[in-house]
């Protein structure tokens, strides 16, 4: 389009207007705005209730045909915590660092995108934005429902960049070519309630969680593969519904997480815990919410386009990773080859969150020579 738009500024722009999960509303009318301003067709729409909505999602296009290049990412934060040396929600620059919720995670990287994608002639094909207001929570009316709007018009890009942080020490150093798959689990064990002086007429669910614990906590799920470190499972809370020391409690539940390879499904392993606590606590009830599956983009066009732009941008030579957290990659792997790269991810989630403001602007060069190699 040849036009500018400076990345900071609209940084700054969208991290003054609060969006903790799910969001909607004021962030999304500004960055309609900037887009529109730069030749791009914008959808957007409210699903849900409370919880885990209102979400608001947006797919916002621009030019026909082939290739379709999309960008994936998220205008919610996670809330701020207490601590700031500064309002988190009114953005400052200090030493060349832009502090705000979100200045890291991820309100800086799209407007690095939209920064580029205002910079870059677009004499061909279709580029894409697929914005959601609900990466941080369960996701439930977020990108899933993003690649419903797709599917329903057959709509599918050839490839998509999601703009996570996945930088560690400088950026460019790491992009992110598959995630680990992540189910949380809670597992119910039934007792009787009583007076633990009277340990007869009662039936204590603990020691009986305590097996479930002791079998799972042994369990080597797989050693992992060349991309993935093994599976993992971690005990996150133990808990029962009653208090008293006096008491015997009528129930006692531990809660857990995996995070898994590709060698592993969600389901199956939700299935093994199952067996365990039946086997080891009979009457036992797991509850499970899958958050994705784990997921790998082998090498290609899009892993040699991202690498090419990043080696000329800064003269590093990324690595490639699959470790960290699950990302919305999760979902749209189902759609194209997905690859993570964004900003160093160090101060994410924390008080404080903050990015240097040369490292925005060195991103935003770097999505422009994306953006000129798919389209070039």
């Amino acid at each position: 389009m040849n036009s500018s738009i400076d990345p900071v500024e609209l940084a700054s722009r969208l991290i003054a207007c609060p969006s903790i999960t799910p969001a909607s509303g004021e962030v999304f009318d500004l960055l309609d705005n900037a887009l529109r301003g730069i030749g791009f067709e914008v959808h957007r729409w409210v699903m849900g209730e409370a919880p885990d909505g209102p979400t608001e999602n947006m797919v916002a296009m621009r030019g026909s045909g082939g290739p379709h290049f999309g960008f994936a990412g998220h205008l919610d934060v996670v809330p701020p915590g207490d601590g700031w040396a500064s309002d988190p929600f009114e953005p400052v620059i200090e030493d060349g660092v832009l502090i705000g919720r979100g200045a890291n995670d991820m309100k800086s990287a799209i407007a690095a995108f939209v920064s580029a994608a205002a910079m870059v002639p677009q004499e061909k094909g279709t580029l894409s934005l697929l914005i959601t207001g609900d990466e941080e929570g369960y996701a439930t009316y977020g990108t899933p429902r993003i690649i419903d709007w797709l599917k329903e018009r057959q709509i599918r890009p050839d490839m998509i960049l999601i703009g996570e942080p996945t930088s560690v020490d400088q950026l460019g150093d790491t992009i992110k070519i598959g995630r680990r798959g992540s189910v949380n689990m809670w597992i119910d064990v039934p007792g009787t309630q009583g007076h633990v002086a009277y340990p007869h007429r009662a039936d204590n669910p603990v020691p009986k969680l305590a097996r479930v614990v002791d079998a799972l906590n042994d369990l080597h799920l797989d050693k992992g593969t060349d991309a993935f470190p093994p599976s993992n499972l971690e005990f996150t809370a133990v808990s029962t519904p009653t208090q008293a020391s006096n008491v015997i409690p009528a129930s006692a539940t531990a809660q857990l997480n995996i995070r898994f390879n590709n060698l592993q499904r969600g389901a199956d392993l939700v299935r093994l815990v199952e067996q365990i606590a039946e086997r080891e606590a009979p009457g036992s009830e797991v509850r499970a919410r899958i958050s994705g599956e784990a997921f790998l983009t082998p090498p290609g066009e899009l892993y040699d386009i991202i690498v090419s732009a990043i080696r000329e941008e800064t003269g590093i030579e990324p690595g490639l990773s699959t470790s960290g957290g699950t990302s919305d990659g999760r979902f749209l792997i189902q759609l194209c080859p997905v690859v993570d790269f964004g900003l160093t991810n160090a101060s994410m989630h924390k008080v404080g969150e903050h990015t240097a403001v040369e490292d925005i602007y060195a991103l935003s060069r770097i999505y422009s020579r994306v953006i000129e190699k798919v389209f070039g």
